[in-house]
């Protein structure tokens, strides 16, 4: 059985090779767009991770707000189709719910600080 150490560190390197890959797609496609477009690099580059960021938090606000009710199939989808077929989420499905909405908006939160930071207009100390 691994430690809770182990388990601890396993999980801040996963979370921070996310961010640093999504870090490293948004530097890129922001400098490339700030060519194209002949503005600031900084600037540009800032606004993107601030953009991202925001996005991510509220991505991460809806899926933890999502409910206890689960559709049984696909099927049960469709609109008018009859009655509905819905089942209670279990406890492990609402658990993954909010962990995977405390990932976005710690890593949406991340991604914010970033643009803050390198952000030309402003002046941390």
């Amino acid at each position: 059985m691994q430690s809770r150490f182990s388990v601890l560190v396993a999980g801040l390197r996963r979370f921070f090779v996310i961010l640093a890959a999504l870090a490293g797609g948004v530097t890129c496609l922001m400098v490339l767009l700030a060519f194209l477009g002949k503005w600031d690099v900084a600037r540009t580059v800032s606004a993107g991770f601030d953009a991202i960021g925001a996005f991510l938090l509220v991505i991460g606000f809806f899926v933890g707000n999502r409910g206890p009710v689960r559709l049984k199939s696909e099927q049960a989808a469709l609109p008018f189709s009859g009655p509905r077929r819905v089942r209670w989420a279990t406890p492990d499905e609402r658990a993954d719910t909010l962990n995977d909405s405390a990932v976005f908006v710690a890593v949406g939160l991340v991604m914010v600080v970033i643009g803050i930071v390198i952000d030309p207009r402003y002046s941390l100390v």
